[in-house]
């Protein structure tokens, strides 16, 4: 199941990551020594912090669009007075 990230600010995003990071980790750490249950949960957490990784960068991208469309404006705007 996949979670739902989406409805999390940019700041709970990163927190997230850098939370889901640190329990990947340790899940490395104890699949060296043997004991895990679930070797498959690997994957998953993998796969978890890429979901989140691809929205953080999608919103830095939105900022960074919004940014570049009002600088746009106000250089046209400038240019018309």
């Amino acid at each position: 199941m996949k979670n739902s990230f989406k409805s999390l600010s940019f700041s709970e995003l990163k927190t997230k990551r850098d939370e889901m990071k640190r329990k990947y980790m340790d899940l490395r750490f104890q699949m060296v020594i043997g004991h895990i249950d679930n070797p498959l949960q690997r994957r998953t957490m993998r796969r978890q912090i890429a979901r989140l990784n691809t929205l953080i960068h999608a919103q830095e991208m939105s900022d960074k669009k919004a940014k570049a469309i009002e600088a746009f404006k106000n250089a046209q705007s400038a240019e018309a007075k």
